[in-house]
């Protein structure tokens, strides 16, 4: 059987949105009371899925050895695109087309984990949490424009709207906690941190505008994309580099 996106059987209104996230709201605030902050930021550990994630890898070399072998698109789509003669001794077909492939599942992951948000809200997520929702769960201020949507927990459950100052404090206490991953990016991740800042965008602009240039797709906001090609051109990163930092902090 093919891969099937999931839909919810019957489609809610809006008014049952709204009602079920004010609910969420309410879940939360009492959820946080008993245990703190660390309830918006929750990661299950990587090894829970090692073997799923071998399997899939495993996958991934069994369909490049097929693909660089054959006659087909992939195969001319190498030769359309060849190395320099020292370099093409030292890489071969099968890798390459294993590259391709897992670019391939990085922007197919992106994509699918963009459509859970619309799993329960639609494709206007954010409107109807900005209308759930007046104050920050974390700061307790009002939401202002700037206001971001922060995934709890990667398990398809809606995301909450914070405000800019909230959802930075929720993801410093994350990067505090993800140790692994500080030690081995930390420099190019606080320069993407910084022109973020600087550019007053949010992670959502910032993996969109990387989506855009991956895909060459024009429908991106401007903004989305001139900001992702800021941190390319500045931090000497590539978009693909970008949604995979995003990815493992759950942005």
């Amino acid at each position: 059987m093919g891969y099937q996106r999931y839909k919810l059987e019957n489609n809610l209104t809006k008014t049952q949105k709204k009602k079920l996230l004010s609910e969420y709201i309410v879940f939360y605030r009492g959820f946080i009371e008993e245990h703190g902050l660390d309830v918006l930021n929750v990661k299950i550990p990587r090894e829970v899925f090692a073997s799923i994630l071998d399997d899939i890898g495993a996958l991934l070399n069994e369909h490049a050895i097929r693909l660089s072998s054959e006659e087909g698109e992939v195969k001319k789509f190498l030769e359309a695109n060849p190395l320099p003669s020292n370099m093409e001794k030292l890489i071969p077909d099968e890798f390459r087309t294993f590259s391709l492939l897992l670019n391939a599942l990085k922007q197919w992951v992106s994509t699918e984990s963009a459509a859970t948000d619309k799993y329960l809200l639609g494709g206007k997520a954010r409107q109807i949490c900005q209308e759930a929702v007046d104050r920050c769960l974390v700061t307790g201020d009002e939401l202002g424009e700037n206001a971001e949507l922060h995934h709890p927990l990667r398990d398809g459950r809606p995301p909450i709207l914070l405000s800019k100052v909230g959802h930075d404090l929720i993801e410093q206490n994350y990067q505090k906690n993800d140790n692994e991953f500080i030690n081995e990016c930390d420099v190019v991740w606080n320069k993407v941190k910084q022109i973020r800042n600087q550019q007053n965008q949010s992670w959502i602009q910032l993996r969109e505008g990387s989506n855009a240039i991956i895909s060459k797709a024009s429908t991106a906001r401007p903004n989305a994309k001139s900001f992702a090609n800021k941190v390319i051109r500045e931090v000497g990163i590539s978009a693909e580099e970008i949604i995979e930092m995003l990815d493992v902090r759950g942005l």
